[in-house]
């Protein structure tokens, strides 16, 4: 899956476009390097997201298309 969608599927960041100027901005990496909305997310890797100074990050449990609201926490967790 596209790191973009993986970000708004998650709701880690809201909208999909935003994601996208995230990347752009090299605000966004996964496994410690700098990635691009098209950078493919796979099963173990960690993402790390710099909202100003704070920076989350994440370890990817699960990929999933579409997923409801109350089930977003079986797809990664907080590191």
């Amino acid at each position: 899956m596209r790191l973009d969608k993986y970000l708004k599927v998650t709701r880690l960041i809201k909208r999909r476009t935003i994601a996208n100027e995230a990347c752009d901005a090299g605000r966004v990496s996964i496994n410690g390097k700098p990635a691009k909305a098209s950078s493919q997310v796979n099963v173990g890797d960690r993402i790390d997201i710099e909202f100003g100074a704070k920076v989350t990050s994440v370890e990817v449990l699960k990929i999933a298309e579409t997923q409801k609201k109350e089930e977003i926490a079986e797809l990664y967790k907080y590191l």
